[in-house]
């Protein structure tokens, strides 16, 4: 603070006072006055005059940043961090007058939160944000009566959309997985024209894996006032209504509807229902044959629909990628049988692969892992006529599966051999160590080199099929693969009982689609990857994204 009055010449600095002083006297023209003896200034004017140059008072370099031309200060100020501009406003009067400039605030909403709209102009562009306004306050609205509806962006100034909306709720931007019991969810809150939008992604109608994410939204906030940001809740068929956020702490916050009347429909429970199945499923009750089926879409409408909005959300991250990797990790869609189908995120983890659900079922909750790949064994699959029997690839899987278990009880055997070596001769512990130490390095090269050159010698695409009782939603998979590997895929009963890891096989298509083969459940799930680009998603170290899969784990455990 210091330093700023110094610059702007005023405040308790002494040589700020003493040049006043000595402008007044010039003017005045007294030959008496007092010298200004500022050491500092006294140092820097000789280290000038002994390298030879003469001072010019017409090439005087400002003295004060007021000196500079208001409009080359908005420039400065404008590329200064918004949550900075408070404190510098509490330098002086004239810096505050100059930060009231509304171009400042614009820049600053448009570079640091993406915010484009004009203001003045937002009436006559008609941004997204103004359609979903309309459609979800009455879809019969005239356009000329948008005035009436929308807040009043006329006399809005960014200023107000940054400190009261903006700033404020910065902390919820970004993706989260809602606690639904064992359903989960996908929200991604972003700024969208002049409001902060939850929107829910859903999977495409079962079996389309490859179609496109749906999207709709369950709240959002915006200035309806110049100094109060306000909060609706969107679910439902009645338009937007009164609703409340609460930030509990950084990475979790909870949405509350205070007006869930708005929720229902006038045909009741029957109804709701119904239109519920054609926004989740694309169909109705009697398209649906199997019963079992029938019984988990029910389950799923009568659990969801208690909370009414009322939820609590945790936040989760993309999950960072290497050059090393063996596609881009992120989130896909999975078919997963008589549940519908899933989103998961397939992340790396050095020798292994993990996918985990960010949707869920009763077997398999939002949180756990549903397969693991192992990187380190790969399959090389028969020719076309014996991979379509059932038997000869299950023979292969079990065999990767032996070795598997063969080279973990002979590392355990090992560690422990290892340990007890090294309490019987603790003054050579280090020199035990070491032998161990080397055969786990040599062991884990090996591997990594026999996946190397696996990779390397295996064909660029060789031809796939399903053997043949192997079931699948949807058979309009790819029918050539780049390579295999061995994996596991976690089954459980429903509630999440008895859960056990069963082997199957990873097969990867391409760069955004791969495939996995349970063999216990003779099922095959395919897996399209989710091409949106979420923005405030990427973990802000690797450390904080295996924390994040921890904590949404153990929420279902």
């Amino acid at each position: 603070m210091a330093v700023c009055a110094r610059l702007c010449g005023v405040g308790p600095s002494r040589g700020c006072r003493r040049r006043g002083a000595q402008r007044e006297q010039r003017r005045e023209g007294p030959a008496d006055s007092e010298p200004d003896t500022d050491a500092e200034e006294e140092r820097i004017e000789g280290a000038r005059l002994g390298q030879g140059q003469a001072p010019d008072p017409a090439a005087r370099a400002p003295l004060s940043l007021l000196e500079l031309p208001p409009e080359l200060l908005v420039q400065i100020f404008g590329s200064l961090p918004g949550t900075d501009l408070p404190s510098l406003a509490r330098v002086c009067s004239a810096f505050r007058r100059i930060l009231r400039t509304d171009t400042i605030w614009r820049r600053r909403c448009r570079e640091e939160y993406g915010v484009c709209e004009n203001l003045r102009k937002l009436e006559i562009t008609g941004v997204s944000c103004r359609d979903v306004y309309a459609k979800r306050i009455n879809p019969r609205v005239k356009s000329g009566r948008f005035m009436k509806i929308l807040p009043d962006y006329e006399h809005m100034e960014y200023r107000d959309v940054y400190t009261c909306l903006l700033h404020r709720y910065r902390l919820i931007l970004g993706l989260w997985q809602p606690d639904i019991g064992p359903y989960g969810g996908l929200l991604n809150v972003v700024v969208d024209g002049l409001f902060i939008i939850g929107w829910m992604y859903l999977p495409p109608h079962d079996p389309h894996v490859d179609d496109p994410m749906r999207f709709k939204p369950l709240f959002r906030i915006h200035l309806m006032e110049r100094k109060s940001a306000t909060v609706e809740c969107m679910y439902g068929h009645k338009g937007p209504h009164n609703g409340h956020i609460q930030i509990v702490k950084k990475d979790e916050f909870s949405t509350k509807c205070n007006q869930t009347d708005h929720h229902r429909m006038s045909g009741g429970r029957q109804e709701e229902f119904r239109t519920w199945l054609r926004e989740e499923w694309g169909r109705t009750l009697e398209d649906i044959f199997h019963e079992h089926m029938q019984e988990l879409i029910l389950m799923k409408f009568i659990y969801t629909s208690q909370y009414d909005n009322c939820l609590t959300y945790r936040r989760i991250y993309l999950p960072p990628s290497s050059a090393d990797d063996l596609l881009k990790p992120g989130l896909f869609k999975g078919t997963y049988g008589s549940h519908g189908l899933e989103i998961v995120m397939l992340s790396f983890h050095g020798k292994k692969a993990k996918g985990t659900k960010i949707t869920g079922d009763p077997n398999i909750p939002a949180g756990q892992q549903t397969v693991e790949i192992d990187l380190a064994h790969p399959i090389q699959l028969p020719d076309i006529e014996n991979l379509r029997n059932f038997n000869e690839l299950s023979r292969i899987v079990l065999e990767v599966q032996e070795q598997v278990r063969r080279e973990q009880q002979q590392q355990e055997e090992e560690e422990g051999q290892g340990e007890g070596e090294g309490r019987s001769r603790q003054g050579d512990s280090q020199q035990a160590e070491q032998p161990v130490q080397r055969d786990d390095a040599g062991a884990e090269g090996t591997e990594a080199a026999g996946a190397a050159a696996a990779q390397e010698s295996a064909p660029t695409s060789q031809p796939f099929v399903l053997p043949v009782g192997v079931i699948s939603r949807n058979e309009d998979y790819p029918r050539t693969c780049r390579m295999c590997f061995y994996g596991t895929g976690l089954i459980a009963g429903h509630g999440f009982t008895s859960p056990e890891r069963t082997p199957g096989i990873f097969i990867l298509f391409d760069d955004d689609r791969f495939g996995f083969i349970w063999l216990e459940l003779k099922s095959f799930s395919l897996y399209s990857r989710i091409k949106v680009s979420f923005q405030n998603a990427s973990a802000p170290s690797r450390e904080a994204f295996d924390e994040m899969l921890k904590n949404i784990q153990s929420m279902t455990t």
